[in-house]
């Protein structure tokens, strides 16, 4: 647990809502770094890192493309193979997988599964857009399944991953669970957006805070 200001560094890749993450997480005391590159990424690690912040919006394989481009893909697969703390955040969560239907490039595959097209109904159009309560596995420290818990999403296609213990979370989409969030030792992602979330989103992000290792 941690018990001094964390060292973040939120991964700059052009296709993340940096400006909200930062402030919800500097709010609850965050100290913030932004990383553009994987040399930004090995600097902050050697400076006193703590915990990798993958946020996105938009397109799996331009995500993926902006990665490479700019060398993070090795660096970010290095710190999650040494059990390190990563939170992925909406497109940032969907990139963990092996792959996306929406695309032809693979994933970073450090969640082995596929992003698959969400079902659209005549009731549930897609995207699947605005507020709804978590379901959460009973196990999960960061979404208590005792807390009622509205978030908000943005999404076209949700995530499937090979092993159905990693979701910590669902949400029901077109009366179909969909993953909402994962969990792996200290990996952790979210398809909706904690950072607009309101109240239930900062104590989300206050427990992942709160649950790093010192």
């Amino acid at each position: 647990m941690t018990t001094t200001t964390p060292r973040l560094g939120i991964i700059d890749y052009g296709m993340g809502n940096l400006h909200s993450v930062t402030k919800s997480l500097q709010r609850l005391g965050g100290h913030c770094q932004r990383l553009c590159s994987g040399a930004d990424l090995r600097r902050w690690e050697d400076a006193g890192g703590r915990a990798l912040v993958l946020p996105g919006v938009g397109a799996f394989d331009p995500a993926m493309t902006q990665l490479a481009e700019r060398d993070l893909i090795e660096p970010i697969g290095q710190w999650v193979h040494q059990d390190r703390p990563l939170l992925g955040i909406c497109l940032g969560l969907q990139l963990l997988f092996s792959g996306s239907a929406e695309g032809r490039l693979a994933g970073l595959n450090l969640v082995p599964g596929m992003v698959e097209p969400l079902k659209p109904t005549a009731d549930e159009p897609v995207p699947h857009m605005g507020w709804q309560p978590l379901i959460s596995a009973d196990t999960s420290l960061l979404f208590p399944s005792q807390e009622e818990q509205w978030v908000y999403f943005v999404h076209s296609y949700g995530a499937v991953p090979e092993d159905a213990n990693l979701v910590a979370a669902h949400v029901m989409v077109a009366r179909q669970p969909v993953t909402a969030a994962i969990a792996h030792g200290a990996l952790v992602a979210t398809q909706f957006h904690p950072e607009k979330s309101g109240p239930c989103g900062q104590r989300i992000l206050a427990r992942w805070l709160k649950h790093l290792p010192g």
